[in-house]
């Protein structure tokens, strides 16, 4: 069975079992002043039969009209017609169950309108309460159901849009500057040719970057304790290249273990070396922070940077990143600090909020 249908069958089993219950309460209280001299057992045992037999009038003629207003397609004027014979074919079984089967049967005496004057079959005032009676039931069983559906819709379209964010994050994420790999790759080769000590260390970073990049960034979430390792063999592999680099790393983290959106922070490093420090003529530096105190993570990189950078690749680089972190973290601060001769990222996210995606 479908889950949506096994849900809307709980639902309306439980409306229909309170319906029954609060039915049963307002005709037992109502007894009391039409039979008193009946005992209140057996008014009791009286109600709980008479309501069960008001359900087999109650439940048809509820899906009935449900059917109706759903499935079936008719003419603006024909389909209220519908509903009111409908109506009316239920008000009929009522009384006909109520006044031949009920009143005879189960209380053992004629039915009357104050007690002392008998009723017939049909006439204004009880026609007049059984249809009451039926359009209370169907107005709950609409609202029931509308509002099941709502929240089903609702239910839908939040999963459509979580399915949506998450194939966008996962196209995010899959766009791993290529220049990276090809870059260590060639400067292993050019290690290999010299036959250089450091080969094999190399190959063994460049190997867990990648196993992280291919493995633990499809995660929900990583340890922020394998994202900071993720970033210093990162950084290892890049000096390879910016064998003049000064790298300063510092970290504060209460909570190692807990957890963050993986490739988050790494994209930022990235960053820093495709668009500041690949481009720095001079002195080139990269400073990172990290910290983590009672859920707020702080995290800041300072970098070289030309005088005059080429175009506007920062910003490009930055605008995955800023994408990532509003789906993410939509609480998050990133204040990204152009200066002359060095680019300054701060972003403060709560990791105590759960309200991001």
């Amino acid at each position: 069975m479908k889950p949506y249908i096994k849900s809307k069958l709980y639902v309306h089993l439980l409306f229909w079992i309170l319906y029954y219950i609060l039915e049963v309460y307002l005709d037992f209280y109502w007894s009391r002043y039409q039979f008193p001299g009946l005992e209140w057992q057996v008014r009791l045992q009286n109600t709980l039969v008479l309501e069960l037999g008001y359900l087999l009038v109650k439940i048809p003629l509820a899906y009935s009209l449900l059917y109706l207003y759903e499935k079936i397609e008719l003419n603006r004027f024909l389909k209220p017609v519908l509903y009111l014979l409908m109506i009316v074919l239920a008000v009929l079984t009522h009384r006909l169950f109520t006044h031949y089967i009920i009143y005879p049967h189960i209380y053992g005496a004629i039915e009357t309108l104050d007690g002392k004057q008998p009723s017939g079959f049909i006439n204004g005032l009880v026609a007049f309460n059984s249809f009451m009676d039926l359009i209370f039931m169907v107005g709950l069983v609409f609202g029931v159901e509308i509002t099941r559906q709502k929240n089903l819709l609702k239910e839908q379209l939040s999963q459509l849009k979580t399915e949506k964010l998450d194939q966008e994050l996962t196209m995010l994420k899959a766009q791993i500057n290529p220049h990276f790999l090809f870059n260590t790759l060639n400067n292993i080769y050019g290690m290999a040719l010299k036959k250089a000590d450091g080969t094999p260390e190399v190959i063994l970073q460049l190997s867990k970057v990648m196993r992280y990049n291919i493995y633990e960034a499809a995660k929900k979430s990583i340890s922020i304790e394998k994202e900071v390792d993720n970033i210093r063999d990162f950084i290892q592999i890049q000096q390879i290249r910016h064998y003049d680099l000064e790298v300063s790393f510092h970290e504060n983290v209460d909570r190692p273990l807990q957890e963050i959106s993986p490739l988050i922070l790494i994209q930022f490093v990235e960053n820093a070396f495709k668009h500041g420090v690949s481009e720095s003529i001079g002195q080139k530096f990269i400073h990172i922070d990290i910290q983590l105190k009672d859920g707020i993570f702080h995290y800041r990189i300072e970098n070289s940077k030309e005088e005059k950078p080429h175009g506007n690749s920062t910003k490009i680089g930055l605008k995955n990143i800023r994408r990532q972190l509003e789906l993410l973290y939509p609480k998050h601060i990133l204040v990204v600090e152009d200066k002359k001769d060095h680019y300054i990222v701060h972003l403060t996210i709560d990791l105590n909020d759960t309200s991001g995606h």
